[in-house]
């Protein structure tokens, strides 16, 4: 038995109608007889062809205001019916129901409607229940029914009927179906996200959009991005962006965020290397790259203005993989763009996600992103000696870099530069000491600079090696036990100490 089937009779109920006319009119011209309900019906007719309604078929009207239509087993017979089947037929025959070959429905848009801030009624009313059951159907029964359920197949639903007149392949139906049951999971998904507010019952995801990559984090391993990356940037230049490259990328927007005034950071796995906030973009530039340039080669760069002439000579002269920034000077864009492998990104204003997923053991963490920025107001002073306005500002500075940083970290700043950070160590106190070796190899003096940490001291080890290097404040969570200790040091030590109550682990 041949695996094509015949388009005889076809159901068409949908919400986006742009590009739909093409294909009534196709099916017309091949003798497809056409059932309707509602706005398709209108739109149908003012196309100047004939259609069928759906009421005739199931004898009754759409009721409860449109609620209930095609939900119906003269609908639904037609569409589930097994044409192999005799018993099947004799069915068909005796009720008068007709074979719907093909189906064409989408569904409200829900995700769009919550998106907009729309009244919880006017959400409800966008659950849809006659589309997503014709959309199951058809697809439970693709050895005989073409099911088209978004309006981004329409094109290639044009183009079988074109290419195969009334006629689809079981390699169509089913490619058809996948894509169906695709549809209807994410649908399903959002709307119990609707509903699961705080996620105590199940953690559903569902992203449709994806992206292969050249590889994982190793050319062993598989990668592959799922989400919209043309929705987050406009890419300008350069070669395709890597799983390596994207986690950089994660980690400079989210950085970056924390800062209004001009800046610019250089990251490198993950974790700033040099960041600066200045009166201009070039200076920003340049202070930032005094921040550790060794690590700077090959890194990600970003920053929150527009990238000018005297900036992009700058960049130039460094090999970087990513640049990032809202906009460029036309300029400086041409200069940039003379390297072809450097990718040049426009990152475009969106709605960022609040919560983080990453997979574990054999499930899977869910946890709120840490969204809480110190701030002058959150500081109690801990020593007798209370910091400068200068070093508040620095502290504010140095914290915000602490918190996207790569725990155990420490973090040195002054004058709103990073002068070094310690990063990812297993103790606090080889992390202080990684961050005061690479602040003397960079030639930066640390008599007066301030240090934040990601998490309290249990001991005072910590800051009498930071009061050692010169360090004069210190930004810290608290919550030791031995807080006092710390706290005590420094008061002998004329050191000022602020403590925020607020940790900010990144493992």
């Amino acid at each position: 038995m041949s695996d094509k089937r015949t388009i005889k009779n076809a159901l068409i109920s949908v919400f986006h109608k742009d590009g739909l006319a093409p294909i009534v009119k196709k099916l017309t011209e091949l003798g497809v007889k056409i059932y309707s309900t509602g706005g398709t019906q209108s739109f149908i007719e003012e196309q100047g062809i004939a259609v069928n309604r759906v009421e005739d078929l199931t004898t009754y009207p759409s009721i409860l205001g449109g609620r209930v239509k095609t939900l119906h087993p003269n609908v639904f017979g037609g569409i589930l019916s097994r044409r192999e089947l005799a018993s099947d037929k004799q069915q068909l025959e005796q009720y008068n129901i007709p074979e719907l070959d093909l189906v064409i429905v989408d569904l409200y848009p829900f995700e769009k409607t919550v998106d907009s801030g729309a009244a919880e009624q006017d959400i409800i009313e966008k659950i849809d229940i006659g589309g997503i059951s014709l959309i199951r159907a058809a697809a439970k029964n693709f050895k005989d029914v073409l099911i088209v359920s978004e309006m981004e197949q329409y094109a290639e639903t044009l183009e079988i009927l074109n290419n195969s007149g009334a006629s689809t392949t079981m390699a169509e139906r089913k490619k058809f179906a996948a894509t169906a049951f695709n549809v209807s999971s994410h649908y399903d998904t959002a709307i119990f996200n609707y509903f699961n507010t705080d996620y105590s019952t199940a953690l559903k995801q569902s992203i449709r959009e994806s992206k292969a990559l050249r590889y994982g984090e190793n050319p062993h391993q598989t990668g592959t991005f799922y989400g919209d990356l043309d929705e987050m940037f406009t890419k300008l230049n350069g070669k395709e962006l890597s799983y390596n490259n994207l986690l950089d990328v994660d980690a400079a927007v989210n950085l970056i965020s924390e800062f209004d005034e001009t800046t610019f950071i250089v990251l490198k796995h993950n974790n700033a290397c040099g960041l600066a906030s200045r009166e201009n973009l070039v200076d920003a530039w340049n202070d930032a790259l005094a921040g550790d340039p060794t690590s700077a080669f090959g890194g990600v760069l970003i920053t929150n203005k527009e990238v000018d002439l005297p900036t992009a000579t700058e960049i130039k002269k460094l090999f970087y993989e990513v640049l990032i920034a809202p906009s460029f000077a036309t300029d400086a864009l041409e200069l940039l763009k003379e390297k072809k492998n450097r990718v040049l990104l426009q990152q475009n204003e969106i709605k960022m996600p609040k919560a983080q997923i990453r997979t574990v053991l054999n499930g899977m963490l869910h946890q709120d992103k840490d969204l809480k920025t110190d701030v002058i107001s959150d500081m109690k002073i801990a020593t007798k000696v209370a910091p400068t306005d200068t070093q508040l500002t620095d502290l504010v500075f140095a914290s915000k870099i602490c918190k996207h940083t790569k725990s155990n970290t420490i973090v040195f700043a002054k004058g709103k530069q990073l002068f070094a950070s310690g990063v990812g160590q297993t103790s606090r106190v080889d992390a202080l000491k990684q961050a005061v070796n690479k602040a003397k190899n960079f030639g930066f003096d640390l008599n007066g600079a301030v240090m934040a940490s990601d998490a309290f001291f249990p001991f005072p080890d910590c800051v009498e090696l930071a009061d050692n290097a010169g360090i004069k404040a210190v930004i810290q969570p608290g919550g030791s036990i031995k807080d006092q200790l710390s706290i005590d040091y420094c008061d002998a030590n004329n050191i000022a100490m602020v403590l925020t109550g607020t940790r900010h682990f990144k493992h």
